[in-house]
C-alpha cells in the first residue's frame, strides 16, 4: 500500500527526479514496476548515504536534527543554514561558502558524496558566524529586536543605537542569541555577582571610579574623547589602563568581558554610565 500510494503522488505531482536516503533502496524496485504497470513517464532515481552523527551513529534530535524553526530559535541566520545543508553530502570543488543562487547554478547528482555525511555543530557555528559577520548590522537589527524585547530590553525606540551595538558585538558572536545576551546591559543595569565587586570593585579603586564620573560629565561623549579621559586617569594614578577597565567593566556590564572599553562606554551612554559607577562607588 506504501508503495502504491507513493507512486500515484508522484505521477500526481508530475515527479521528474526522485531523490532520497539510501536506507529506501529497497523500495525502488517495486515502485518502478508500479510505474511500468500504470504506464507512466518514468523519474530519475537518486539514493543518496544517510547522514550520521558526529559520533558516527545515525542522526538523531540528540545530534541537532531538530525542525529548522528551532535553528532560527537558537539563533542561526537562514543563509548559514542553506549553506551547512547543501554541503552536508555534497560538493563543488573546495568551495565551503556559496549562496542560495550559486547553489542552484552549481548542483548536480554527480557531485553527491558517496559516503555518509557527519552533521558537525562546530561547523555550522562557524559558518553562522561568518554570515553574522557578512550580513550589514542594520539587517541583522531587525532579526535581535525581538530578542531583546523577550529580554525587557526596549532597544525599538533607536535603531542607529541597536544596529552600532550589534557592530560592536557580532565580531565575537556566533548566533543571534548571543548577541542579544551581549546587548543586553546596553539597555538595563546588569547587576555584578558578589565575587566580581569582592574582586574587582576594592576599596583602592572605588575613588579612582568616582573621579572617573566626575570627568565624564564634562567631557565630549565620543569614543576618542572617553578613551584619552581613560588614558590620563590611569597616568594620574599610576596604574595600568586595564586596572580601571576592568572594574569599569564590572559596574557597567555585570561582568569583566565587553568589547572594547571606550566603545562599550560610549553606546552605553553617558548618564547610564555615570548612574552604574554611582551605584558600585
Amino acid at each position: 500500500t506504501y508503495n502504491f500510494g507513493v507512486v500515484v503522488d508522484d505521477i500526481d505531482m508530475a515527479m521528474t527526479h526522485i531523490i532520497r536516503g539510501d536506507d529506501h533502496v529497497n523500495n525502488t524496485p517495486r515502485q518502478i514496476n508500479i510505474f511500468r504497470a500504470l504506464d507512466a513517464d518514468m523519474p530519475e532515481f537518486g539514493h543518496v548515504p544517510m547522514i550520521l552523527g558526529g559520533d558516527g551513529e545515525r542522526l538523531s534530535k540528540r545530534h541537532g536534527a531538530v525542525s529548522v524553526m528551532q535553528y532560527f530559535d537558537e539563533g542561526y541566520l537562514p543563509q548559514a543554514l542553506l549553506n551547512y545543508l547543501a554541503r552536508l553530502g555534497w560538493a563543488h570543488g573546495d568551495e565551503e561558502i556559496f549562496d542560495r543562487e550559486q547553489f542552484v547554478a552549481w548542483f548536480d547528482l554527480a557531485s553527491i558524496s558517496r559516503s555518509p555525511a557527519r552533521f558537525d555543530q562546530d561547523k555550522l557555528l562557524w559558518l553562522n558566524q561568518h554570515y553574522l559577520k557578512e550580513t550589514p548590522s542594520a539587517a541583522l537589527a531587525e532579526l535581535v529586536l525581538p530578542r531583546l524585547a523577550a529580554r525587557q530590553c526596549d532597544a525599538a525606540g533607536n535603531p542607529n543605537k541597536l544596529a552600532a551595538i550589534i557592530e560592536l558585538l557580532k565580531p565575537r558572536a556566533n548566533t543571534l542569541e548571543q548577541i542579544a545576551d551581549g546587548a543586553v546591559y546596553f539597555y538595563r543595569v546588569q547587576p555584578p555577582a558578589a565575587d566580581l565587586v569582592q574582586e574587582h570593585l576594592t576599596p583602592s579603586i572605588k575613588p579612582v571610579l568616582a573621579v572617573l564620573s566626575s570627568r565624564l560629565k564634562a567631557i565630549n561623549w565620543t569614543r576618542e574623547d572617553i578613551n584619552r579621559t581613560l588614558k590620563e586617569l590611569a597616568a594620574v594614578h599610576q596604574l595600568k589602563l586595564g586596572q580601571i577597565a576592568i572594574p569599569l567593566r564590572v559596574a557597567i556590564s555585570g561582568g569583566t568581558q565587553t568589547p572594547s572599553i571606550d566603545a562599550t562606554v560610549e553606546l552605553v551612554g553617558r548618564e547610564a554610565v555615570i548612574e552604574r559607577i554611582r551605584a558600585v562607588v
